[in-house]
């Protein structure tokens, strides 16, 4: 699946650009908000953002301010109530699902696992 990178958008908070790694995703996490969320949805295609979606973000937004740490995404999918693909149906992948969390690049090993 292709990545969409989004380091030449206009997204912006305030009209402070955005900023964004070479493989998409945010550096200035505290600039994340619902309206970048809903923004970076519609960029990747996703469109809008239903209850199911805004609980997979707010979960991973939980799980990674409480650990600081990449979850299980099947765990997340049980935890859920999503099926045992839920989040790649939401989001297409789990990076996707990430990146529109707002959070920040999980590193190598991680991103290895975002499929």
């Amino acid at each position: 699946m292709p990545q969409t990178h989004y380091k030449n958008s206009t997204i912006s908070r305030e009209n402070i650009p955005l900023q964004f790694d070479e493989d998409g995703f945010l550096i200035n996490t505290g600039a994340w908000n619902i309206e970048i969320a809903k923004q970076l949805a519609e960029m990747e295609g996703i469109g809008d953002l239903s209850h199911e979606h805004w609980s997979v973000i707010t979960y991973l937004r939980d799980m990674h301010m409480n650990s600081n740490g990449l979850p299980v995404m099947s765990r997340i999918c049980r935890k859920l109530n999503l099926g045992t693909h839920g989040v790649h149906r939401l989001f297409g992948s789990c990076r996707k699902a990430w990146q529109i969390s707002g959070l920040p690049n999980p590193g190598e090993e991680a991103k290895a696992y975002m499929t």
